[in-house]
């Protein structure tokens, strides 16, 4: 009976087309941004479905949101499974919102077969994965896992001022303390490739064994406001030159480290922003990427002493700030084969492979054995309107999930 059970996939998709309605936009996509009232919306409708569900939950003072299936072992710690509701500005419907819904998908397949675990199952929702509004990302998952402390968390601010303790509060997510012996005996997360590597080979599931590195960084280069007609091209300290021709030497600096090497300016501002005043000031950001640990911290070392030596070598001066470090990390060998052993128990074909982008699970993992299910996902397209996946392939993450997190939890008697 047990190894034959699947989820729902119909509901699975029902409910995902449901949740892509609040931030819906014109394009097919959904915007719903950390800490709005759309993700209060979101929370509150998750809400509804999970205690329709017989869960509790407890919201803790970042917002991370744990709703729990009791098992029958009272003092054993939760097999946890979720990710994140919040999106890009222009966003798709699967990104994060899958890993959620996936792991609601598991609680009602096990409720309708009236099947009891031994230790409790929770669904978790892990506040601001994105760090669109607040950076940096994954602060919520961060500071439930002591990566970063409650005051950080708080104090983050969003262009306009506004910070994450306040909106937590403004939209009624501002939860206590949870208790001391609140952990996780394992996690999981499904969420969407967002990549092309599981289409191109035809595989159903990616099993993943870990992530890679991540860093980002604020630059900043000053120069001089000066006349655009007056002034000499020669006698200019045009802090616009400067960048741009900075950003070349690091994206170069990128490129000759070999394949696995990422680097991304995602965000540049120039000022004062008049056409006819050279600009004084120009601040930009760096996404730093690699899987090899060696290897990350000697593109961290290449990346600031390039920064450095523009400030050097030219008229302006350069400043260079990390932000965020996320470390390569490798995920817990033993939920790495129940996923495994899972898709298998399904008749999944499977991809062993290393995630390229960072997920809640990264901080997660440095404080319960944790591991990833990957699902395939349209031309690998993600951060993106057009950003897809099929019912079949929510399905199979779902049935995959469902599986691995029996192993973990064990059937009550």
């Amino acid at each position: 009976m047990i190894d034959g059970l699947r989820v729902n996939g119909d509901r699975l998709w029902d409910s995902l087309m449901r949740m892509a309605q609040i931030g819906a936009t014109e394009k097919g996509g959904v915007a719903r941004l950390a800490l709005t009232d759309l993700d209060r919306e979101s929370r509150d409708l998750l809400t509804e479905w999970a205690t329709d569900e017989g869960c509790s939950r407890l919201v803790d003072p970042m917002g991370n949101m744990f709703f729990r299936r009791p098992g029958n072992s009272l003092g054993g710690k939760p097999v946890g499974s979720g990710s994140h509701l919040d999106t890009q500005p222009t966003g798709g419907k699967f990104d994060g919102v899958y890993g959620v819904l996936a792991a609601l998908e598991v609680i009602r397949t096990l409720n309708d077969a009236k099947i009891v675990t031994d230790l409790p199952i929770e669904m978790v929702v892990w506040t601001n994965e994105e760090g669109v509004r607040f950076p940096p990302s994954m602060i919520g998952s961060a500071v439930y896992a002591g990566t970063f402390d409650l005051e950080y968390g708080h104090s983050r601010a969003d262009p306009g001022g506004k910070t994450m303790g306040g909106e937590l509060e403004r939209i009624g997510y501002l939860g206590e303390p949870l208790p001391e012996d609140h952990q996780f005996s394992a996690f999981f997360e499904a969420h969407i490739e967002q990549g092309p590597i599981l289409e191109d080979l035809g595989k159903t599931i990616g099993v993943v064994t870990g992530v890679q590195g991540t860093q980002w960084y604020d630059v900043t280069v000053v120069g001089e406001e000066s006349h655009a007609g007056p002034t000499p091209m020669a006698s200019r300290r045009d802090a616009l030159r400067v960048a741009a021709e900075l950003v070349t030497s690091l994206i170069s600096v990128a490129e000759t480290s070999g394949f696995d090497a990422r680097l991304t300016v995602g965000e540049f501002r120039t000022y004062p922003g008049s056409r006819n005043t050279v600009p004084s000031r120009v601040e930009f950001t760096i996404d730093l990427r690699h899987p090899d640990p060696r290897l990350f911290d000697e593109l961290h070392d290449r990346v600031v002493e390039t920064v450095q030596e523009f400030g050097r070598a030219s008229k302006c001066t350069t400043e260079i700030s990390r932000i965020m470090y996320a470390p390569p990390i490798l995920f817990d060998k033993g939920c790495i084969d129940s996923v495994r052993s899972s898709a298998a128990k399904c008749g999944y074909e499977i991809n062993e492979m290393i995630s390229g982008a960072a997920h809640d699970a990264v901080q997660i993992s440095t404080v319960a054995p944790t591991s990833m299910i990957f699902i395939p996902c349209d031309g690998g397209v993600s951060h993106n309107e057009a950003e897809n996946t099929s019912r079949e392939s929510c399905a199979a993450g779902a049935n995959t999930l469902l599986h691995a997190m029996i192993a973990r939890t064990g059937l009550g008697g």
